[in-house]
């Protein structure tokens, strides 16, 4: 009888043996599975992942805004067209922290990837009635700004937020310093101008002087002036040639 029952538990620990051996082998070896093999990068076509790989680290999660301007904005996105963003994706802007990220520029994008990044951006962030009628300044500046003048538009506008001379209060931020200057661009002053930063709380061209708002030659005065500022040596308390004459220093 115990050689009976020894016998019939030998018979089912083969047989349990026989179905995880079959288990195994029912799918080829070395033959990947559904779903395992990985996406090379230049084939990853979903807007959410590229957004987050290539934009997020300065305009911020879902386009909230960072060290660059939030691209969830439906004011910024009312007055440029996508195609002036994909430009700018593609081939960066010269002299700022903006990089290009076309393949043929020395990125890492592709054409294809490129335009569903600007798209993507317009389809979920953009909203043209924010505008409410409105007749916004363009984009681009149509005229040379005077200077002077934008002096005198700054105090209007903008210094009760960043002081009289743009060195920022309670309110507002530095906007005259030096390495802030040297990472924007005239027309990135201009859009800012024009569409604030509301993750930071600066209202659009609108919104500065309640009933006022700014008109287009204004805004371009006003960065006239914010770019007259700029320091040839930023980050540097005396000139390049001072340097050369006293390295000591």
């Amino acid at each position: 009888m115990k050689m009976k029952l020894k016998w019939m538990k030998t018979l089912s620990a083969l047989a349990v043996l026989s179905l995880v051996i079959l288990a195994a082998c029912s799918a080829p070896g070395g033959r990947p599975q559904t779903n395992t093999e990985s996406v090379a990068p230049n084939q990853v076509l979903d807007f959410s992942t590229l957004y987050a790989q290539n934009c997020a680290g300065c305009h911020g999660a879902q386009g909230r805004g960072g060290a660059a301007i939030a691209l969830a904005n439906p004011v910024y996105l009312a007055i440029v067209d996508e195609t002036r963003m994909r430009n700018v994706v593609a081939n960066g802007v010269h002299g700022t922290s903006m990089p290009a990220f076309a393949q043929r520029a020395g990125g890492m994008l592709t054409e294809q990837q490129i335009d569903v990044i600007a798209s993507g951006v317009f389809s979920r962030w953009g909203r043209k009635e924010v505008l409410d009628g409105a007749n916004p300044p363009s984009y681009a500046a149509k005229a040379a700004g005077d200077v002077d003048h934008g002096q005198v538009v700054f105090g209007k506008y903008c210094a009760s937020c960043h002081g009289s001379e743009g060195g920022g209060t309670s309110k507002g931020s530095a906007i005259t310093n030096d390495s802030f200057l040297a990472l924007v661009s005239d027309q990135a002053l201009r859009t800012i101008v024009i569409t604030g930063r509301p993750e930071l709380g600066a209202p659009d061209w609108r919104g500065d002087v309640p009933g006022m708002p700014m008109a287009d030659q204004e805004i371009t005065d006003v960065v006239a002036w914010l770019a007259s500022r700029r320091s040839q040596n930023p980050g540097q308390p005396y000139s390049a040639s001072n340097y050369a004459q006293h390295p000591e220093k």
